[in-house]
């Protein structure tokens, strides 16, 4: 992303919309990121390349 990355994203995103419910993806999963995406706001964290199963649990998660 050209001026925020994903965490800095998910915090303005949040900022705005306190309720707004982000499912974070990136090739980059390393735990601590994961870890700082959660706690920025986040409701999950796929790592690519993902699963179309996994893809379906994140979301059916957000949508609850």
């Amino acid at each position: 992303m050209p001026k925020l990355d994903g965490i800095a994203a998910v915090r303005e995103i949040k900022k705005i919309d306190p309720q707004a419910k982000i499912v974070m993806c990136s090739a980059m999963g390393q735990q601590a990121m994961v870890v700082d995406a959660i706690q920025a706001g986040a409701l999950d964290f796929i790592v690519k390349p993902f699963q179309p199963d996994r893809v379906v649990e994140a979301l059916r998660k957000a949508l609850r």
